[in-house]
């Protein structure tokens, strides 16, 4: 079956990013036994990525790049900000490479890691861990499905059969 909006998608897939010394070095995996899974189309996945993906079908193989750009952004030198230490009064001072689950103001969620402690403050990048990065994506389509009306009405897939419980 074609991929299509709508549609959920399982695929398998190795993403390979540049390493320090300029060779590529495996990042993360999707394998057959637990494959990648999504709704097509919902918004979940990088763009670019679903559109390297929109001419494929069940059984087909892909290898293609995404810019740094059109994947997780540039690096950004602004995105780093110091949280005073009187912010984790009561919890442990964080070690440097810990991730903290982080909050804004409007409540939307993310994520920093620490990469330096001072004397006042914990210094935390704001970026997420891939931006700045190429990313190589190698894999395969395991299977195409039409969405459930469940899973279109809850806006993402519900596992490789449609069979998930909340």
């Amino acid at each position: 079956m074609k991929i299509e909006p709508q549609h959920v998608v399982s695929l398998t897939y190795d993403l390979y990013v540049k390493q320090e010394d300029g060779s590529e070095g495996l990042a993360e995996s999707a394998t057959q036994e637990q494959p990648l899974t999504f709704l097509f189309g919902a918004g979940q996945m990088i763009p670019k990525f679903e559109e390297n993906l929109s001419t494929l079908s069940t059984g087909d193989t892909y290898d293609f790049r995404i810019s740094a750009a059109e994947g997780y952004g540039e690096f950004d030198e602004e995105a780093v900000a110091n949280l005073p230490k009187e912010m984790f009064q009561g919890a442990e001072i964080p070690q440097i490479g810990e991730v903290l689950p982080l909050q804004d103001n409007n409540g939307n969620r993310f994520q920093g890691q620490v990469v330096s402690v001072t004397e006042d403050s914990v210094i935390v990048d704001l970026n997420h861990p891939m931006a700045g990065q190429e990313l190589h994506f190698k894999g395969e389509i395991l299977n195409v499905r039409p969405a459930t009306p469940e899973e279109l009405s809850h806006g993402h897939a519900h596992g490789p059969d449609g069979h998930h419980h909340h």
